[in-house]
């Protein structure tokens, strides 16, 4: 990971099998449990394991050792 991206958003939120499955992590929402199951995944700095988590603007989160991504404000 040399850099953090940043991803904006068009609502209020976005859940973490969205951000996901919109990065091309992930095919389906479903593969979202097996993923968070197998792949350490940190929302600001706390293991978090709920595909529904609410991720809002400013929200970091570090995917295992794939990317870092910082949720951007709405567009």
């Amino acid at each position: 990971m040399d850099q953090v991206k940043t991803i904006n958003i068009d609502r209020e939120f976005i859940t973490l099998g969205q951000l996901l499955k919109e990065e091309g992590i992930i095919s389906t929402g479903g593969a979202a449990k097996w993923f968070l199951q197998e792949t350490p995944v940190w929302v600001n700095q706390e293991r978090d394991q709920r595909r529904g988590r609410k991720l809002y603007p400013g929200d970091q989160v570090r995917i295992g050792d794939l990317e870092e991504v910082v949720i951007g404000g709405l567009v």
